[in-house]
């Protein structure tokens, strides 16, 4: 394999590993509660939005002559509003994925070995926090073969799923507009993989031309993922779907029952790596602190959290998704109408996109932050 394949494949990985996290496995369980057609049409149009975003992002990367995270980038198109409101939105997202995918690995543990959440939990949170130590070049290696593991494991899970006796198309029912937010924070939890684009740029700074290719192929990897599993999952557990899916689906088998958590382990693993070494990079770059201490402080504050707050995993995911997915939305329109003004430099790519589209990228957030702020009073 070239260089330039490898640095292509790499991309590709960082950028799906980001964005299949703990939110697929929230996903079947909210297309129950709101219809599972409610939940597809939900999941296609966040999906194309997502993908978007994601472009729009990348090119305001490849317009800039330096390296940045979310914030630098902000804060440089949009000024020190915009750096606060990103960081913001990251420290949320973020922090909250960090605690859902520690959660959820920890539930998956103990279904297949028993013992404690609290123990199970608290092993895989030390081993990710030595990974994160580590630098680009750990990530991109590690993000490489977990995906490729993940993605092999996704394969026979759904297989398994399919043709399983349990499964059946009756459980795939249910339309209703009014519940299109129902599924809503989830869904958009689980596209959200901007934090990655920084990172897509630095891993093809040296073939800047695939980086395009690269974000709308990892970007479409999970629309298809998310599709098959709802409709797998709910297939097969209909009514019955737990919070976390994979744990609601013994009926395939001890076998696939197991095969079902490592998927749903390795899917969360890899976010967690993309996403803290996000936000460790945006602590170290954008604010000048230490290595070390950029390390610290996005490792104590998920356990702190943790500590301090009850709440179920379904619940993080869409008070997450919902917030950090809407304002991160919202900047990047207006991030990417502003480096268009200020560009350092030509972009390996532009994306086409005019007033009215802005708009309805800008509507379609700012619908879905203040649901969630009416639910919550």
């Amino acid at each position: 394999m070239n260089e330039s394949a490898k640095q292509y494949y790499e991309a590709i990985a960082t950028l799906t590993g980001c964005i299949i996290g703990a939110g697929i496995l929230g996903i079947p369980y909210v297309f129950v509660k709101a219809g599972f057609w409610t939940g597809m049409v939900v999941l296609v149009v966040i999906g194309i939005a997502m993908l978007v975003v994601h472009l729009l992002i990348g090119e305001v990367a490849l317009r800039t002559k330096k390296c940045h995270q979310l914030v630098g980038y902000a804060q440089k198109y949009l000024g020190n509003w915009g750096k606060r409101l990103m960081l913001f939105s990251m420290c949320v997202g973020i922090y909250g994925a960090l605690l859902a995918y520690t959660i959820g690995v920890g539930q998956s543990l103990t279904a297949v070995f028993g013992g404690t959440l609290l123990f199970w939990s608290s092993v895989f949170y030390i081993l990710m926090a030595f990974l994160l130590f580590g630098g680009i070049k750990v990530l991109a290696e590690s993000e490489l073969w977990m995906e490729a593991l993940k993605l092999f494991i996704f394969a026979i899970v759904v297989i398994m799923l399919f043709a399983s006796s349990n499964f059946s198309a009756d459980n795939l029912a249910g339309f209703s507009l009014e519940n299109l937010f129902v599924p809503y924070g989830v869904v958009l939890f689980a596209f959200i993989g901007t934090a990655a684009i920084p990172e897509v740029r630095e891993e093809t700074k040296k073939c800047l031309f695939i980086a395009k290719k690269a974000i709308i192929i990892g970007s479409l990897i999970p629309l298809i993922i998310y599709t098959l599993f709802a409709l797998a999952v709910v297939g097969v557990s209909g009514a019955g779907t737990t919070e976390v899916a994979t744990i609601g689906t013994a009926s395939v088998g001890n076998a696939g029952f197991v095969l079902m958590q490592l998927f749903a382990i390795l899917a969360m693993t890899t976010s967690f790596a993309a996403l803290g070494y996000a936000l460790k990079e945006s602590y170290n770059e954008d604010f000048g602190i230490t290595k070390f201490n950029a390390w610290l402080l996005t490792m104590v504050i998920p356990p702190i959290l943790a500590f301090l707050l009850n709440t179920s995993f379904v619940k993080i995911l869409d008070i997450t998704g919902t917030i950090t997915g809407g304002i991160v939305g919202i900047l990047a329109v207006l991030m990417h109408a502003r480096a268009r003004k200020m560009s350092e430099r030509k972009p390996e790519y532009e994306i086409r996109i005019n007033i009215i589209g802005y708009t309805l990228l800008i509507v379609l957030f700012a619908a879905g932050i203040i649901s969630v702020i009416i639910q919550m009073f």
